[in-house]
């Protein structure tokens, strides 16, 4: 099957039954391949096996002063990262909503004014936004968006543009302090327009027209510096929220005997996960993968050789294959210097469906024919419904990795590489195999 279909290019597959703990197929299950976002498998479980599926991340903003007048903090607010990769649209529809809660939070907590700076704190990562071997023609791609513990909007800001009493108001969602806004948008007759924002030194710069009976229009953009500009967006939510803040929005360390003003807290990570391996988003991959390692980095700091340290001891210690076999730069599949096995991805899906928080972990793939990036794949057949996996695609690499239940009952793991250029009938091998497995009865 797989000779007949793809031109070019390379297989490794392994498959075994879970069920009856032998293995079906396996064709260069030992030969180190590019995964793309069936690396995702890997961040998934090292981030449920760290913290257990209930857990949530917690950013915090906290006072370095023991004592304050009424309503004056004498000091810094310091904006703590705890890697959250939640704090978006995605998960809270409005974009603005994170920050603007922390700022009624602290109002609440009776803070008017602040007479310090506000310091915010990404100092759980290290200073790497950008992981190594991701292509430079990927950075203006909202899937290549920067990596930093303190991120939100998944690091992407839209500018916002609609008319309004014969001028054009520009306004960025979410809204921060930390990004100067020049805006040259006109307005012209009738819905259309057209407008392009760019980065211009620290800044955006919005050129253009909008319709002056038109809708609002966004053009969105990767944020260079995250950790700023979501203590942009806190300052602005301050101001909102009728706080003044004397000093600058700056990097620090938070002191240790700070005290915790207030707190914004994630979903649990089993909802996390499920987004982002139904809608294989990096940069959650790359908080959470970084998340994982934190508790043994060095100085608490992660990083992704802390990262990669973290699931080779993983797949040491509890996933019983060799560590060796897997090399990677990053948590989400994008690094072109990414490489592992079909066998050590296997070890990793056996471990996994074994494991205590297996439930999140199956829950969090797509389904075949049924669901986000397998909704239009191996439909009317017998993997619809049944099979559910991480996809992987890049320019020179398709991928699948996951389970199917084959029709005597059995619960199989299969773990399908291709790197080559004919990606195209590599996919529908794939599906091939993916609905023969379902199919699949012993003599």
């Amino acid at each position: 099957m797989i000779d007949g279909r793809v031109r070019s290019g390379k297989f490794g597959v392994m498959i075994v039954s879970l069920t009856r703990g032998d293995t079906l197929f396996s064709r260069s299950a030992g030969d180190m391949m590019q995964p793309a976002s069936t690396m995702k498998l890997y961040a998934t479980a090292a981030a449920l096996d760290r913290f257990g599926p209930e857990h949530t991340f917690s950013t915090d903003v906290l006072r370095d002063t023991a004592t304050a007048g009424p309503g004056v903090v004498n000091g810094n607010l310091y904006l703590r990262g705890d890697g959250d990769p939640s704090m978006s649209s995605r998960f809270w529809k409005d974009p603005n909503l994170p920050m603007t809660t922390l700022a009624r939070s602290i109002a609440g907590a009776g803070v008017k004014h602040v007479k310090g700076d506000l310091v915010f704190d990404a100092s759980a990562f290290d200073d790497q936004k950008i992981p190594d071997g991701w292509k430079t023609k990927y950075l203006g791609s909202a899937y290549a968006a920067r990596v930093s513990a303190l991120s939100l909007n998944e690091n992407v800001v839209w500018v916002a543009v609609r008319p309004e009493g014969g001028t054009a108001h520009v306004e960025l969602e979410p809204a921060t302090s930390t990004i100067p806004l020049t805006s040259n948008v006109r307005v012209v007759r009738g819905s259309g327009g057209r407008i392009v924002a760019r980065q211009s030194g620290d800044g955006i710069v919005v050129t253009g027209s909008v319709g002056a009976n038109s809708g609002t229009m966004r053009y969105s953009l990767v944020v260079p510096d995250p950790a700023l500009f979501t203590a942009g967006a806190l300052h602005a939510a301050l101001k909102s929220a009728g706080i003044t803040v004397d000093g600058v929005v700056k990097p620090g360390k938070t002191p240790a005997a700070a005290v915790k003003v207030a707190g914004f807290a994630s979903p649990p990570l089993s909802q996390i996960v499920s987004d982002m391996n139904r809608e294989s988003i990096n940069v959650v991959a790359e908080l959470l993968y970084r998340s994982a390692a934190r508790a043994t980095a060095p100085g608490g700091m992660s990083s992704a050789t802390a990262s990669l340290a973290n699931i080779r001891e993983l797949l040491s210690k509890k996933v019983g294959t060799d560590p060796s076999r897997i090399n990677v730069s990053d948590g989400s599949g994008l690094s072109t210097l990414d490489s592992l096995t079909p066998r050590n991805m296997i070890h990793l899906l056996s471990y996994a469906h074994r494991g205590p928080w297996s439930s999140a972990f199956h829950g969090s793939l797509p389904v075949a024919g049924e669901s986000e990036l397998l909704r239009r794949r191996m439909r009317s057949t017998p993997a619809q419904g049944n099979l559910h996996a991480k996809t992987g695609t890049t320019d020179t690499v398709i991928g699948l990795g996951g389970y199917v239940t084959a029709k005597n009952g059995e619960i199989m793991a299969f773990s399908f590489l291709y790197n080559g250029t004919d990606r195209w009938n590599a996919k529908s091998t794939m599906d091939a195999m993916g609905a023969t497995l379902a199919n699949f009865v012993r003599d």
